[in-house]
Order: structure tokens, then C-alpha cells, then sequence
């Protein structure tokens, strides 16, 4: 008899072992992971969904304890890259390809929800009081509210597990219930060998500036076929593009005209969304030192005034500070101020101010920017 009460005590152990897994002590085993991990490297995809159009950017996230972060973005449509670098000295946006960087004094990442951030994932499940964590066939999800404050269409998130807790998708809902920014991991390392150097300004600058050398170096295996696919590529370029010189190479004989032919923008590009009651009262075009530039106001509930240019690529590297936050476009990345943001997007540098829109009426009027001429009013 005692052995068959020990045996059938052993099963009931087993059987209950092998039952439902505590959802606490799932998410406590995820939090523990995120806690101790005194560095990480994260690599991955990230889908953005903004009218009807999908962007790709290939992301790598770096992480050191006491605040160090350095997210690595690639465009993969334009291969645009963008770097936001977090230290003791800052938050910078660099874009290596115009050897610019902004430098905020930012509560980033912190200030909102950050999909590609264990740290701010974190947050949200914290903030739940109440966390669901649904089982499916190849490990669990969890459903959290979000902090996009200048979206504010963007309502929750589902965060995708492993059945090991180990961190493999997240999806951001808008209020339509319809995913918006997908993340999917491909590598998480929780344990990478990082150290203050690799968080250093400097040192990025280094980096890429080798990566630009790298870029325009000819291969010397490169043969016709290779030749004509930028042949090919370099006609399809947009018509905005600064660094497409086939437009002027009839009329230009010298390095001097193509670069400032280069600098010219060639159409003004209007806003597609502007706010009720307002139109354009004023369009400009002034010549500049490296070229020209677009000027249209806007009048009516919202004055703002917006200014187009091609972008430059600055000779020595530029820091220039900025009041606000590093905030992300679908196609790139915005320095917002107190009341006005700059951006740069297909060869094409904007600026926006305003006293009366609102930061994600902002958000609006540059999402909707591309290539047209057409305009919503004018009077």
C-alpha cells in the first residue's frame, strides 16, 4: 500500500507539472532575463504601415546598463541608414550619409513605447495590472497598452514569446485593430561584450565614415552586367535625388556645376493632408549659396510655414542641438522641437514650425509629403 501511495503521490506531482504554466511566473522569467542583462545586441526587421505602404528597415539595437543605447536603421527601399545614440553626453540622431547629427537633451527612449527596446516593452507589461498572456501552437503572446503620445492611434501591442519566454515578435495595433509597426527579432543576445567605447560619438563617426569609404571603392571584378544594372539603377532615380547628375551632364562639363546643379530642387512638393480651414497663402522659391529653396506658406486655424531643400552633405561633421525629441516617420527619422521639426526624406531636407500644430499634426502634414503638385486649398 505505501508504495502504490508514493507512486500515485509521484503522478499527481508529474500531472501537475506537465500542466498550464503560470502566466506569472512566464512574464517573471522574461523580466528577470531583461534585468540582468548588463549589455544586449538585437538585430531584426521592422515593418512600418503608413498609408497604405509598407516600410522595411533593417534594425540593430545595442544596450549597455546605465542608459547607453545605439539603434542602427536601414531603409531598406532607399538603403537610408539612421543612428540613435544614447550616452552621458546625450541623444543624437546621426545620418551618416550627410555627415549630420542632432543632438537632443531627451528623456528617449523613456519619453514613449519603443517596440524594438526590451527596457520599454518591459514598462508596458509592468504598467498592466492585470497581464493575459495567451498560449498559441508555438509558444504565447501578450497584449499591453502602448505610449506613442504623438500617435495617438496607436492603442496596444501583442508581444510574442517562445514557450522559453524568449523574445520573438512584437506587433503594434491601431485603433482599427490593424498592425502598424511589426518587429520581428532574428537574433537577441543578452549577454554581448559591449563597453562605453562602442557608445561613443566619435567612434560612430570613424565607423562610418569607413563604411563610406568601403561603399565607393570599385571592385575590380566589377564587369558589364554589374555596369548596367547602375546604368539602369541611376535613370529610375527619383526625380529629387541630389546626387543624380544625368539631368545636367549635357549642360555641365565640370565637378563645380554638377555639384551645384545637384543642389537645385527641382519641384516644389506639396502636403497632401492639411488641417480644415487652412490653405496655402504663399509660395516662394530664393536662391541659396548651395542652391535654392521653397518656401510656402500656410494660412488660416493652423498658420505653419514649411521649407524645402536639397539636401547638403556638410564637409566636416555637424552637431547641431535641438530642444525635443527624436521622433520616427515612416521613412525616417524627425527632430521635433518645441514648435517645429526638421526632417530629411528622399534627397529632400524639410522644415516645418509652427505655433499653432499640435506634435502630431506635424507627424500628419510630413507623412503626407511625396511626389506631387497637387495641393488640398489654396485661396
Amino acid at each position: 500500500m505505501k508504495k502504490l501511495a508514493l507512486l500515485t503521490i509521484s503522478l499527481l506531482i508529474l500531472l501537475t507539472g506537465c500542466g498550464k504554466k503560470n502566466p506569472e511566473d512566464l512574464i517573471s522569467k522574461f523580466e528577470k532575463n531583461v534585468n540582468n542583462a548588463k549589455s544586449y545586441t538585437i538585430k531584426g526587421n521592422m515593418e512600418i504601415l503608413s498609408n497604405e505602404e509598407t516600410y522595411t528597415y533593417s534594425l540593430e539595437a545595442n544596450y549597455l546598463k546605465d542608459n547607453y543605447y545605439k539603434v542602427t536603421l536601414v531603409n531598406q527601399t532607399n538603403n537610408h541608414e539612421q543612428i540613435i545614440l544614447k550616452n552621458k553626453d546625450g541623444v543624437y540622431v546621426v545620418t551618416p550619409a550627410l555627415n549630420k547629427s542632432f543632438k537632443f537633451q531627451s528623456e528617449w527612449p523613456d519619453s514613449s513605447s519603443q517596440a524594438y527596446i526590451l527596457s520599454s516593452l518591459l514598462k508596458d507589461i509592468q504598467k498592466n495590472e492585470k497581464n493575459s498572456l495567451e498560449e498559441i501552437a508555438k509558444g504565447y503572446f501578450l497584449k499591453t497598452s502602448v505610449n506613442y503620445p504623438n500617435n495617438s492611434e496607436l492603442t496596444y501591442q501583442k508581444i510574442y514569446f517562445d514557450k522559453d519566454m524568449n523574445l520573438e515578435k512584437v506587433e503594434v495595433y491601431n485603433d482599427e485593430d490593424i498592425v502598424t509597426i511589426k518587429v520581428e527579432f532574428t537574433k537577441i543576445d543578452l549577454k554581448s561584450k559591449l563597453n562605453e567605447d562602442d557608445f561613443a560619438l566619435e567612434n560612430l563617426i570613424d565607423t562610418s565614415l569607413d563604411k563610406e569609404k568601403d561603399t565607393t571603392k570599385t571592385s575590380p571584378n566589377t564587369n558589364k552586367e554589374t555596369s548596367d544594372k547602375q546604368s539602369d539603377n541611376s535613370q529610375n532615380k527619383s526625380d529629387y535625388s541630389t546626387t543624380d547628375s544625368n539631368s545636367s551632364s549635357n549642360n555641365c562639363q565640370n565637378s563645380e556645376c554638377d555639384t551645384q546643379s545637384s543642389n537645385i530642387l527641382d519641384s516644389i512638393i506639396y502636403p497632401l493632408y492639411i488641417p480644415s480651414e487652412t490653405y496655402l497663402s504663399n509660395s516662394e522659391k530664393v536662391d541659396t549659396d548651395d542652391g535654392n529653396r521653397v518656401i510656402l506658406t500656410f494660412a488660416g486655424d493652423k498658420n505653419f510655414v514649411l521649407i524645402e531643400e536639397a539636401a547638403t552633405i556638410s564637409n566636416d561633421f555637424e552637431v547641431i542641438p535641438v530642444y525635443g525629441d527624436p521622433i520616427m516617420l515612416s521613412d525616417t527619422i524627425a527632430a521635433k522641437s518645441a514648435n517645429s521639426m526638421y526632417w530629411t526624406s528622399n534627397n529632400v531636407s524639410y522644415y516645418l514650425t509652427s505655433n499653432d500644430l499640435s506634435t502630431e499634426e506635424m507627424v500628419t502634414i510630413a507623412e503626407s509629403l511625396g511626389n506631387t503638385t497637387s495641393v488640398a486649398a489654396t485661396k
